[in-house]
């Protein structure tokens, strides 16, 4: 009996790399930008929902390898989705609610990374387009 092991498409896991490092230089940036300014919470906080949208997409591409490996049951992967996103909604909405102001950052740092991992994956196509 052979076992298939799953299999990520290349362009996932560059795709991946690739927001992490933008995402870690975004972080830096901010880190850079705002400790001086005296507002080091709030970029720690918004470190925080860059690292939260990339443990998001690293679950995601460990999820479709998953999805893949096996017998693909849409009813469980969608399943994981909605626990995935909720464990992190919760989590987010609970750093809102236990470090008022500064906390809404987290929020923050989930919608840049959404906006590069967005950017990421459009650039596989993007080269493609250009090709043809």
């Amino acid at each position: 009996m052979v076992t298939q092991t799953p299999q990520t498409p290349p362009v996932t896991r560059t795709t991946l790399r690739r927001s992490a490092i933008a995402a870690a230089v975004v972080g830096a940036l901010a880190v850079a930008v705002l400790v001086p300014l005296g507002h080091g919470d709030y970029a720690l906080f918004g470190c925080l929902g860059l690292a939260l949208g990339l443990l998001n997409s690293a679950l995601v591409v460990y999820s479709v390898e998953r999805f893949s490996a096996r017998k693909p049951s849409k009813v469980r992967f969608s399943g994981s989705v909605l626990v995935r996103l909720a464990a992190i909604t919760v989590l987010a909405f609970g750093l809102v609610l236990l470090f008022r102001p500064a906390g809404v950052a987290v929020f923050g740092g989930l919608a840049i990374f959404q906006l590069i991992a967005i950017a990421s994956s459009m650039l596989p196509l993007i080269k493609e387009i250009r090709q043809r």
